[in-house]
């Protein structure tokens, strides 16, 4: 994960001097590299041959659908077989999925970090929710502030949700460090105010690993804290292609489907 981390902010202080359009190149950059590694991980992990067979086996029997239409027996025979290829097919492509489909996931919730949100702008108000395990806690919970920042707001308590927010705002770029002080202990939570590309965590929680796993970038909240999770309300990142804002994911999914599909021409693959 360090290793990913270090490439990955490497990557983004190179293309630097690309600014605004650098999420954007990377998406591309990534896209093309990830079409690339699929295909050949498909390649090296499939049947070719069998999936050859199968495919030439489909379009037999819909060429048949098509010479023998006004024969109903041929026909319905036809579909049947074509059916019946069809699960072969998705058979034999299924295995490279299941390979490859755990590290994609791990890289994209990676890759996330940086190119889902935008950091802070200076001056930007934002808010900062902590969620407390009794109404007790509600109460005295405060925020410590690191210099540089200030409330812009009163807190606002929701005892319905054992929620209190805050609204906050940095004067200049910085990574701070705010704290929620509750029952005589400090928690933290990373707050990144920049320009440009940044690792960030919306989340700092106590528990559920799964969730921590896709939303937060930071160590668990100790299991006795009082303080169940600090959250961050971060700008979502929209990347503008072909006249259009994407979420970087979908841009993802659809370029490196189209780089797959070039590769497997040029590299002359079976998919």
């Amino acid at each position: 994960m360090e290793s990913l981390t270090s490439s990955y902010q490497f990557l983004a202080m190179a293309l630097d001097p690309l600014g605004t359009h650098l999420p954007l190149t990377l998406v591309i950059l990534i896209s093309l590299v990830i079409g690339l590694l699929m295909v050949v991980v498909f390649r090296y992990t499939s049947d070719q041959k069998a999936i050859h067979v199968a495919k030439d086996q489909l379009k037999a029997h819909l060429l048949a659908v098509r010479l023998f239409q006004d024969q109903l027996p041929v026909v319905l025979s036809s579909y049947g077989r074509i059916l019946r290829g069809t699960g072969r097919y998705l058979r034999l492509a299924f295995m490279p999925l299941l390979i490859v489909i755990v590290p994609l996931t791990y890289f994209i919730v990676q890759v996330d970090r940086y190119l889902g949100s935008t950091p802070m702008r200076p001056g930007q108000a934002f808010l900062v929710k902590a969620r407390t395990g009794s109404a007790d806690t509600l109460n005295e919970a405060s925020l410590q502030l690191p210099p540089g920042m200030a409330v812009t707001a009163p807190a606002v308590h929701v005892p319905a949700d054992n929620e209190i927010v805050w609204r906050v705002a940095a004067q200049k770029n910085g990574n701070y460090d705010i704290g929620i002080v509750a029952a005589g202990q400090t928690f933290l939570k990373r707050v990144v105010v920049s320009s440009g590309l940044a690792r960030l965590s919306p989340a700092r929680l106590r528990g559920k690993f799964w969730e921590r796993l896709f939303v937060s970038a930071e160590p668990a909240l100790p299991e006795n804290s009082p303080i169940q999770s600090i959250e961050v309300q971060y700008p979502d990142r929209n990347i503008s292609f072909a006249w259009t804002e994407w979420n970087w994911i979908w841009l993802f999914v659809v370029l490196s489907l189209l780089a797959g599909f070039a590769f497997k021409s040029i590299l002359g693959i079976e998919i």
